[in-house]
């Protein structure tokens, strides 16, 4: 239940992606047969990316290593792009650390950016938004969903902000993008990260959705692959298999999406009648995979080796920053105190998830919250 630190590859996709490891091994840059070959199958999958996103030019779509570079190439390359009509940046204050860290570096490079706080269940007002805003605006920067969480941001309201002052939005769209509906016309996203392995596609492959019109600065330069934004030999077997991923998640999110809703609430529901437990992020307004908890007197740490034991993999919080000791800072932004952020856990569920499952995690958990609680000095004192 570990599914937003990494996805298995769907078997179709590891299908469709054989071939061009040992046997369709062309360059598309190259003109012979096996090149071309290799050019339509790029341009194929940039299709599908581009029909799962709701975007009217596949040309809109440019290929990276990952979301963390997607992300980085968006707000480094829009904010060099743009420096000379302004230098101030509108994001929020629990992005994802490849946004933050960006953010920051820029900071050092003379640029504003001014961090919006979010509300107790981690949403983003669109108001705070459109007041942050200044004439030296040039980037909005707001994720989709968070990852950690789970709380799904009012994305098109901010989108319709950002269009309305003709301001860049970007959407980090990781924790989204083949989950729930993303429609980046319909929201006014002007810049979209795209994940693979976070929909069942393979490692080392990820998209950012540039707008038509739009013009970035790249900062990887060489043969000027990816329409110039992205050097570098095209990773044609990852590419292919992001393609089948957005296409499976096009033709099964709905039908996942139900089945996810479903064991998600009942994971939720159950877990919630243990004694001094919360749940963290919105109720509602929240990605179908994401069951995240917060529980007194504990370490999420120890939850989730002790859970490790008995089969049920989880996390406390972003699988690119789990291994430092500090809490997370989205929770922290969230209002929780370092203590409280300590006890944090979280259940992401998967297409490969069965009932059976659930119910494996529903009768493991209080029992091991018991445990850690009947040895943990804080306990005892705070409830009698």
């Amino acid at each position: 239940m570990d599914y937003g630190s990494a996805s298995p590859v769907d078997e179709r996709v590891l299908e469709a992606m054989m071939p061009y490891f040992n046997k369709d091994i062309g360059n598309p840059s190259s003109l012979h047969s096996p090149g071309r070959k290799a050019k339509r199958e790029l341009e194929a999958a940039r299709g599908k990316v581009a029909n799962l996103i709701g975007a009217q030019s596949a040309k809109s779509i440019i290929f990276t290593s990952c979301a963390t570079e997607s992300n980085n190439l968006a707000l480094r390359g829009a904010a060099m792009r743009y420096k000379d009509k302004g230098n101030h940046i509108i994001t929020s204050s629990v992005e994802h650390m490849s946004v933050m860290n960006t953010l920051k570096d820029l900071q050092r490079s003379g640029f504003e950016v001014t961090y919006i706080p979010v509300d107790k269940d981690g949403l983003v007002d669109p108001e705070k938004v459109k007041n942050a805003i200044t004439d030296r605006t040039i980037i909005i920067s707001i994720m989709y969903a968070n990852g950690e969480v789970g709380t799904v941001q009012p994305v098109k309201e901010i989108g319709d902000i950002a269009s309305d002052r003709k301001i860049l939005f970007h959407v980090d769209g990781t924790a989204a993008v083949g989950k729930v509906p993303v429609n980046v016309e319909e929201e006014h996203i002007d810049l979209l990260t795209v994940s693979s392995n976070d929909m069942y596609g393979p490692k080392g492959v990820g998209a950012l959705y540039i707008k038509q019109g739009v013009r970035i600065m790249p900062f990887m330069l060489g043969g000027g692959q990816e329409a110039g934004m992205r050097s570098g030999s095209e990773n044609i077997p990852g590419i292919v298999g992001m393609g089948v991923t957005a296409e499976l998640a096009q033709k099964e999110m709905a039908g996942d999406g139900k089945r996810l809703i479903m064991m998600r609430d009942r994971l939720i529901d159950s877990i919630l009648k243990t004694e001094y437990t919360y749940l963290t992020g919105h109720r509602t307004k929240r990605l179908p995979n994401n069951a995240s908890f917060r529980f007194s007197f504990i370490e999420g740490e120890s939850i989730i080796l002790q859970l490790n034991d008995l089969g049920i993999t989880a996390s406390t919080g972003s699988a690119c920053s789990t291994k430092t000791l500090e809490p997370s800072h989205v929770l922290i932004a969230m209002g929780l105190r370092h203590e409280e952020a300590h006890g944090s856990l979280l259940l992401t569920l998967g297409r490969f998830n069965s009932p059976e499952d659930v119910d494996h995690a529903i009768g493991s958990i209080p029992q091991v919250v018991a445990k850690l609680r009947s040895l943990s000095p804080l306990y005892p004192k705070q409830v009698k």
